[in-house]
């Protein structure tokens, strides 16, 4: 039988703002990605994210991101590689506090937004991150977007990672994400959400915004809380993968 994980993006409310539906997400997912509150998320939206995902039986990951929380984690920031190691380790400290009083533990981590692409194209900056992962806890998993820097890095420092789709995104013929900012970056439709993540996971191919067909390794799918359509994603992701017979499992 095929299995794959599937992975949100989760605790991304702040203060007074809130983001996506986290309480009605959690039950159907198997990975709870945990923003540490630098992108997003604050100390008291991470102890209730990390109480839901213990009550509901999911697997807590690490969400680091850049220090924006304007641009939610999502521009570009030009930091060196010991800055880019230093926050990770500060954001995983953090995150490993609240699970400690609710018993569980980090499972995997995941970088968020800029710093996670800036780590896909980047050599230094994937070391920098997968680096810091590995001396804050080296049985940790890694997930990082498929055949990209990250997952390269992971193989130099023997760090075991696990190779991560979208669901909601569009991609270019190198393997890369398309840029938020271009137009058909983010995909809408529902029906073509699942029929992509349902191709890369039995068929291990995508096709890119120009209709061309590359390869692709689909462990863990993700769905962005915070987008408009991330709920019904997740239930018709789930409903496609129950009738091709497609088990749903956490990434351990």
């Amino acid at each position: 039988m095929v299995q794959v994980d599937l992975n949100c993006d989760l605790g991304e409310s702040f203060g007074n703002y809130k983001l996506g539906n986290d309480e009605l997400i959690l039950p159907l997912i198997t990975s709870a990605n945990v923003a540490c509150g630098f992108h997003a998320g604050d100390q008291h939206v991470m102890n209730q994210t990390v109480k839901m995902a213990v009550e509901n039986n999911i697997h807590i990951g690490a969400h680091p991101g850049l220090q924006d929380l304007n641009g939610f984690g999502r521009r570009n920031m030009d930091v060196t590689p010991q800055e880019v190691f230093d926050l990770v380790i500060y954001q995983l400290g953090a995150l490993s506090g609240f699970c400690k009083i609710h018993n569980t533990k980090i499972y995997h981590v995941k970088p968020h937004g800029a710093l996670y692409q800036m780590g896909a194209k980047d050599r230094e900056i994937a070391d920098a991150i997968v680096s810091a992962v590995k001396s804050f806890d080296p049985t940790l998993l890694f997930v990082g977007l498929s055949n990209s820097e990250l997952i390269e890095s992971c193989k130099r420092f023997g760090l075991k990672y696990k190779s991560e789709v979208f669901a909601d995104r569009a991609y270019m013929d190198s393997g890369q994400l398309v840029s938020r900012k271009q137009e058909g970056a983010l995909i809408k439709d529902t029906s073509q959400a699942v029929e992509q993540v349902l191709k890369m996971v039995t068929e291990s191919k995508v096709n890119t915004i120009n209709g061309n067909e590359i390869p692709i390794e689909a462990d863990t799918i993700c769905v962005h809380g915070d987008g408009e359509h991330a709920l019904n994603f997740v239930k018709e992701i789930i409903s496609k993968f129950k009738s091709e017979g497609i088990e749903i499992k956490p990434l351990s």
